[in-house]
């Protein structure tokens, strides 16, 4: 990995150390390159003759995702974000009285909510997997819990604090045993770890454009299995996902674009296929190596200071780090990171309630490095807290 050419390539790494890629990431001129072009070529041409010109850039962005997940593109949708695109995959199931939604202690808020809506609305229920010795969900576990009421297995691979890694494609192996529809949420996998959607097993995926994929705010995708495409319709549709086809009728579409609509960001689209093309040319497998390394790294030093408690979980922890300061408020905490140059983030108990209520966390610390990073910043931000935390 070169990584001098990398950070020249992301001119906002000088002067700062940026950890906060769970959050929203950099993006590397590339992406922004991409996307101000466009928007020039809008700004001369108008954006129906731009989008006719750069036609055949747009559908690579399919391409470019296909390559990153190994899908084909036709199971590929790109959407606004990605929890349009998990609520289009979600409530596109016809659920019922009883239907049971097997879950994670650490699954993120924007879903669970959603499993609490089809609760109220429709009366599903909505069970815990329990978790390992290490706090990731234990495969052992699903498997006992399965029985002909469970309509769908929902997890988050990543959470959003706590570094857990969850052992996806050991659920997803699960999941296509039993024949019960498995949906992912790789919003923090994407761009952090390779993936491969036939490994995993999962029938259904989501991910984002501006976290570890370093791609603009705005961009998301889903990925649906072939064999449900034509079983899922989606919740809402328009004239793109579904043409009207007769005076009294509309077809839907064969691939998983009719999960999409007509009118969308272009440049953000490009901007997206940028980004996926930057990541897959320094090498996903590269990249996770430097993540786990550096995270590691910071971990060692943050769990080396008395006053500082890392609250990550699992056996393979990834590069999301969660700690806290004690007796130093996280609002101070960020302010003077911030003053210092240094950027991190913060994760509230509502992100993920179960897990927060359950280990008794309040407002946490939450920093996360990717490869873009020195070791330098990993070792600035433990200074950092060394100084905080023996205040």
């Amino acid at each position: 990995m070169d990584l001098q050419r990398i950070r020249a390539d992301t001119p906002a790494v000088e002067g700062q150390a940026f950890l906060y890629s769970a959050g929203s990431s950099l993006m590397p001129n590339a992406v922004v390159d991409t996307m101000v072009e466009h928007l020039r070529l809008e700004q001369r041409v108008g954006g129906y003759a731009a989008a006719d010109r750069q036609q055949g850039r747009l559908d690579a962005v399919y391409d470019s995702l296909a390559a990153l997940l190994n899908a084909g593109r036709d199971e590929l949708a790109l959407v606004e974000n990605a929890t349009v695109g998990w609520q289009m995959a979600f409530y596109a199931f016809d659920w019922r009285p009883g239907d049971r939604i097997l879950t994670g202690q650490a699954e993120y808020a924007a879903n669970y909510v959603a499993y609490l809506q089809a609760a109220r609305r429709w009366g599903v229920v909505i069970d815990i997997i329990p978790n390992d010795a290490f706090g990731a969900i234990d495969p052992d576990s699903l498997r006992a819990m399965i029985d002909d009421r469970v309509r769908l297995i929902s997890i988050t691979w990543i959470p959003t604090n706590g570094g857990l890694t969850n052992p996806a494609a050991a659920i997803g192996k699960i999941a296509r045993e039993a024949g019960i529809p498995y949906l992912l949420d790789a919003c923090q996998a994407a761009g952090q770890l390779p993936i491969d959607v036939a490994a995993l097993g999962c029938d259904m995926l989501t991910g984002t454009g501006r976290k570890f994929l370093r791609g603009p705010r705005g961009t998301g995708f889903l990925y649906v299995r072939r064999e449900w495409l034509l079983r899922l319709e989606p919740p809402m549709i328009d004239h793109f996902a579904a043409p009207w086809t007769a005076a009294d009728a509309y077809t839907l579409r064969p691939d998983a674009r009719r999960f999409e609509t007509w009118e969308n960001n272009y440049a953000g689209r490009l901007g997206l296929g940028a980004a996926v093309d930057y990541a897959r040319a320094i090498g996903l497998e590269a990249i996770e190596a430097r993540c786990r390394m550096l995270a590691q790294r910071l971990r060692e030093g943050l769990g080396a200071l008395g006053g500082v408690t890392v609250l990550d979980l699992g056996r393979d922890p990834c590069a999301i780090v969660s700690f806290s300061i004690r007796d130093y408020p996280v609002a101070a905490t960020l302010a003077e990171a911030a003053a210092a140059k240094i950027v991190i983030g913060a994760s509230p108990p509502a992100s993920t309630r179960l897990d927060s209520e359950a280990r008794g966390l309040g407002y946490i610390l939450r920093a996360s490095p990717h490869y873009f990073n020195s070791e330098d910043d990993v070792d600035r931000l433990v200074a950092f807290c060394a100084k905080a935390s023996a205040a």
